[in-house]
């Protein structure tokens, strides 16, 4: 068979071009996870640091080391003690202001009316300094065992005047014979029913002693003693004999011409305290003395009853305040205001 153009044979033929080879993609490293890094790093960082422990000396022990533990608890105790007293602060708050005290701590030009008017006893305490503490400005009254802030005023001057009788509570159960102590001498003085004579003497005694006269860089304090006459003894003295009507009557008008020369002086207005008690005056045979002396007994039982008459003394006032023999200037205080 032979080949022709149009069929060539098999030999003549071009070969068929192979078909083109493709790579093979490049293989990627996978790297291990990171779970397992982790767990490399941590076996090899362990390795390394036991090994450096056996290979390296044991360091020293640093600053921090020794006293970074007692600071820390010194700061935890700071902090406890810092919150509980903010927590106790806080638990005990002030009490809360009420309405009526609002007006209080105003200032009259501040202060509305409509409080004013809701409480009408508050606002004259509120509209001046000196009405809110009238406990302060104003003296307690003659007999007040709980004054406080008393002065001593400046007494200089006492007059001890001892009358011969019973005692006032006699003389006042007899008004038409003693009339001036009834209704000149109590309402003028501070009457003190419960005290004894003896009991006026020292307090009169004590008012010219007092401490506070060691201030007044004038006179020495003094201490004037009265004693009524004793009643003549036979039929001269039968109109004062104790025990009658006419003893009072010659007391009462003894110690009405006493007491006009004494309260009329300047020394008495400005220092002057007039004590007033009840004796028992004789005569100096009845005693064993010379003739022409007297003789004035003072005795606590039963009390006669003492009188005080000063600028400093409450008028008309009846106290019950006993005398303090071991504190005199308290008793000063409370029967004497300045």
């Amino acid at each position: 068979m032979t080949d022709t153009p149009e069929n060539p044979s098999h030999a003549d033929a071009p070969r068929a071009a192979a078909p083109p080879r493709v790579p093979s993609p490049a293989r990627v490293l996978r790297l291990p996870s990171t779970r397992a890094s982790a767990v490399l790093a941590a076996a090899m960082l362990a390795i390394g640091v036991a090994v450096g422990a056996a290979i390296a000396p044991a360091p020293q022990a640093s600053f921090a080391s020794q006293r970074l533990p007692a600071l820390i608890a010194s700061l935890a105790a700071k902090a406890r003690a810092e919150a509980s007293r903010q927590a106790s602060a806080a638990a005990v708050q002030p009490p809360p202001v009420s309405a009526q005290e609002t007006p209080t701590t105003e200032t009259p030009a501040t202060t509305t009316s409509a409080p004013a008017s809701t409480n009408t006893s508050s606002s004259p305490k509120s509209s001046s300094p000196s009405s809110t503490s009238p406990s302060s400005s104003t003296p307690a009254p003659t007999g007040s065992t709980g004054a406080k802030g008393a002065t001593l005023p400046p007494v200089t001057s006492v007059w001890l005047i001892q009358l011969s009788g019973g005692s006032f509570a006699e003389a006042l159960a007899q008004p038409a014979a003693a009339p001036y102590i009834d209704s000149q001498l109590i309402p003028a003085g501070t009457l003190l029913s419960s005290w004894s004579a003896l009991t006026g003497s020292a307090f009169a005694s004590s008012a010219a002693l007092s401490e506070r006269q060691s201030d007044l860089g004038a006179s020495p304090p003094l201490l004037y003693s009265f004693v009524q006459p004793p009643c003549p003894e036979g039929a001269a003295g039968a109109a004062c004999a104790p025990g009658t009507p006419g003893q009072l009557t010659a007391a009462d008008e003894f110690l009405k011409a006493t007491l006009a020369q004494i309260t009329g002086t300047a020394t008495f207005r400005e220092h002057g305290l007039i004590v007033v008690t009840f004796a028992t005056v004789g005569v100096a045979t009845a005693a064993g003395l010379p003739a022409g002396a007297s003789t004035a007994t003072l005795t606590s039982k039963p009390p006669a009853g003492v009188v005080l008459v000063s600028p400093f003394v409450h008028a008309g006032a009846r106290s019950s305040t006993t005398f303090n023999s071991s504190s005199p200037t308290q008793s000063l205080e409370k029967l004497l205001h300045q």
